[in-house]
C-alpha cells in the first residue's frame, strides 16, 4: 500500500534553512514510493515551544487527527521536540491514530516491526524516568522537615511587639528595634484593634 505521507521540518533560527532537510526526505520519499501529501515547515522557532506556537507542527497534528496521512517523516528526533516527555505524548498520540513515524538521522521507522520494537523500548524507558522522577519527589518531601508557611512568632516576642505598640511606637520603629518583619507588626496590631 501506498503512504501518504506529510513532511515535517524545523529550524530554530531565521538564519538557518530546511531546505537541506526537505531534500533528504524528498529522497526517502522517492527511493520508498510514499505520496507526499504535506510539506509543513516551522522557521525560526525553538523546539522547546508548544504546539499551539509552532503553526506548521499544529497542522501536522490536525492532520493526524484527521487521518490525513499514513506517516510522519522527520529529519531527527529534536526537530520534534526538545523534551522526552512531549516526544513520548506526541508518539502515543499519532501511535493511536495508526500513523507511523519516519526519523532519518535515527534510522526510526514506526512502521516496520524493528521501528515499533524502538517505539515500545523508548515508551519503557519514559515511563522508567517519570517513575524515577518521582520516588526522588517522594524522598525528598519525606526527608524534608521543614513545614509549610511561616514560623510562627515566639510569643514572649509577641507580647514585647504589643507592649511597644500600646506605648504608641510606629510599627516601622517597632519592627527595627525588635528585629521582626513590619509586615509581622502590622498584623499584630491589627489583630489588636479588632480586639479592642
Amino acid at each position: 500500500m501506498t503512504k501518504r505521507v506529510a513532511l515535517y521540518t524545523r529550524v530554530s533560527t531565521d538564519s538557518q534553512t530546511v531546505e537541506n532537510q526537505h531534500l533528504e526526505l524528498k529522497a526517502v520519499a522517492d527511493r520508498l514510493g510514499w505520496i507526499i501529501v504535506a510539506e509543513l515547515a516551522d522557521e525560526g522557532i525553538s523546539g522547546a515551544k508548544g504546539r499551539d506556537q509552532r503553526p506548521a507542527f499544529d497542522r501536522l497534528m490536525q492532520m493526524v487527527t484527521r487521518k490525513e496521512i499514513d506517516l510522519i517523516a522527520c529529519w531527527s528526533v529534536d526537530r520534534l521536540g526538545r523534551s522526552l516527555q512531549h516526544l513520548i505524548s506526541f508518539l502515543t498520540e499519532i501511535n493511536e491514530r495508526d500513523v507511523g513515524l519516519y526519523l532519518h538521522v535515527q534510522g526510526l521507522d514506526t512502521s516496520t516491526s524493528a521501528g515499533r520494537a524502538m517505539f515500545s523500548m523508548l515508551s519503557v524507558f519514559a515511563e522508567f524516568e517519570r517513575s524515577i522522577l518521582r520516588e526522588r519527589i517522594m524522598a525528598g518531601l519525606k526527608r524534608s522537615t521543614k513545614k509549610a508557611g511561616r514560623p510562627p512568632l515566639d510569643p514572649d516576642k509577641a507580647e514585647r511587639v504589643r507592649s511597644e505598640l500600646d506605648r504608641g511606637t510606629s510599627i516601622n520603629a517597632t519592627a527595627k528595634k525588635l528585629r521582626v518583619g513590619v509586615g509581622t507588626v502590622h498584623r499584630i496590631k491589627h489583630k489588636m484593634a479588632q480586639a479592642a
